[in-house]
């Protein structure tokens, strides 16, 4: 019985979404994004030798068609990814009316968002009073911190030790739909965080607001602070069946791997592997050994963005990817006949654009295993329809298989 992997390379983008210019980043609407092909050609001219040097290097990608996947997205130049396509190959345009991390993983998982997200203003306060007072009463405090628009690490390094002082959670948003709330995992308590965030996920949630995210973080004044990887995100439920839950319904296994389980609220989803996308290429790896017949493995790398895109890091992004390359043949080496390997993005996050924000494009769709050829350009829901067609099981939503 076949098996399929759907691996999502949180942020890969390859420029050419038509409805760019309807999204922005301080002010600059996005028009001409493009992660992967601006990543390229800073490699090629020698502006991104932090760590690396010369042309970007992604020679087991490009062999699937990724060269050729940005090519036809946007027909922008992608020097060093010039490789004859011999994958399964194309590119995706999402419909929904976001370009964050809910909206990318549930319409691949074939539901479109149905709804405008709530995001919140760039003021201090950002959030609303009864918001806060919520937080409070929760929380057991007599205050909150931050209240603002910022980045995680600068909230923390600035606001850490006021924290540890008052007791008070440090609360934060940014251009995404989300409410994160930072709190020191001893002092605090992880366990105490954890349990704040749950238990006001239903107001945010009744907002339309796509997340809260606990970011637990250590340290002291004298050692410096560093968040932990026991962030836990608490999503808003897709309004719809995906992809999960069909292979699921048809009893079969769904395997999830990094924010999967935390992004569908673990709705058709019967085992969670995290850890540092170090450890999750592990997972992967063990996951070719060990998933059962008939099973979807779907896998997310969050790294390019969370550690790289979102702070321009161009270096540091093109030093992400060629780590993610050279570990596919591991991958690749493990594959049964009949398997379907799928790799893709849920949105953009180009390194050298305008403000810190995702970028909205479209996103590569690579395939190894069965069903070798150009697709061309898709939809993300066709990616569900696609993997629900190799596993035969009900397709969710209304894409179109390409397989």
């Amino acid at each position: 019985m076949p098996r399929a992997f759907l691996v999502v390379m949180d942020s890969v983008g390859c420029g050419g979404a038509p409805d760019a210019g309807r999204f922005f980043n301080d002010g600059t609407p996005d028009t001409g994004a493009n992660t992967l092909a601006h990543i390229a050609q800073a490699c090629a001219e020698g502006r991104a030798d932090d760590g690396r040097a010369g042309p970007l290097a992604l020679p087991n990608l490009d062999a699937l068609g990724l060269g050729a996947a940005v090519r036809l997205a946007s027909g922008a130049a992608v020097p060093g990814l010039d490789a004859a396509a011999r994958g399964l190959w194309g590119a995706a345009t999402e419909v929904s009316p976001g370009k964050d991390t809910p909206s990318g993983h549930w319409e691949l998982a074939g539901v479109p968002v149905p709804w405008d997200w709530t995001f919140f203003p760039e003021t201090v306060p950002a959030f609303p009073e009864d918001l806060l007072a919520e937080v409070r009463r929760l929380a057991g405090t007599d205050g909150t911190l931050g209240n603002c628009h910022a980045s995680g690490t600068e909230i923390v390094a600035r606001l850490a030790e006021e924290h540890l002082r008052t007791g008070w959670p440090i609360l934060y948003t940014s251009a995404d739909s989300v409410v994160q709330i930072a709190a020191h995992e001893e002092a605090f308590g992880l366990e105490r965080l954890l349990q704040l965030c749950k238990d006001i996920a239903p107001m945010v949630h009744a907002m339309k607001v796509g997340r809260v995210i606990a970011r637990p973080f250590v340290g002291s004044p004298d050692t410096g602070f560093a968040r932990t990887k026991n962030r836990h995100d608490y999503a808003i439920a897709p309004p719809a069946p995906t992809l999960c839950d069909a292979v699921q319904g048809a009893g079969r296994r769904v395997q999830a791997i990094g924010k999967i389980g935390d992004i569908f609220s673990m709705r058709g989803i019967d085992e969670l592997r995290k850890g540092t996308d170090a450890e999750l290429m592990d997972h992967w790896a063990d996951l070719m050994d060990e998933a059962p017949d008939g099973s979807l493995t779907f896998a997310n790398f969050v790294e390019f963005d969370s550690l790289y895109g979102h702070r321009r890091d161009v270096a540091g992004y093109a030093r992400a990817l060629e780590w993610f390359d050279s570990a596919l043949p591991r991958i690749f080496g493990k594959m049964r006949k009949t398997d379907l390997m799928l790799l893709t993005a849920d949105h953009g996050n180009d390194p050298t654009w305008a403000g810190t924000d995702h970028t909205r494009e479209r996103v590569p769709v690579l395939g190894a295993g069965v069903g070798q050829r150009e697709i061309g350009l898709v939809a993300f829901a066709d990616v569900a329809a696609s993997v629900a067609a190799h596993l035969d099981v009900p397709a969710p939503g209304e894409g179109r298989r390409f397989l």
